[in-house]
């Protein structure tokens, strides 16, 4: 089973790249969801933002690139934000990003 997460959004804050001691590209930014779903019968809009972290040099490509506002889609998977704390903040690490056309 592909558990897979996909989601789209704008982003919201600009994209920063930093480097791991071990030489690896990590690029961060903010992505801004909103949309409308079907829950028990009633329509329910969704509003939220979302830490991404994209990691190695194919998704630093695309994420540094990336501009506050542009519309893209991510498919990736959940995880802490910290695992060193119990705090339930979770980030998205992107495994695909794909620019969407307005």
């Amino acid at each position: 089973m592909d558990n897979r997460l996909l989601i789209a959004g704008v982003v919201a804050r600009r994209p920063e790249t930093r480097t791991t001691p071990a030489g690896i590209p990590v690029t961060r930014f903010t992505l801004q969801h909103q949309s409308q779903r079907l829950e028990a019968g009633l329509l329910r809009r969704v509003e939220l933002k979302l830490q991404v972290v994209a990691c190695g040099p194919q998704l630093e490509a695309v994420a540094a690139g990336l501009q506050e506002g542009e519309q893209v889609k991510i498919g990736g998977f959940l995880s802490r934000a910290d695992h060193r704390s119990d705090e339930a903040k979770l980030v998205l690490h992107a495994e695909r990003i794909e620019r969407l056309q307005p």
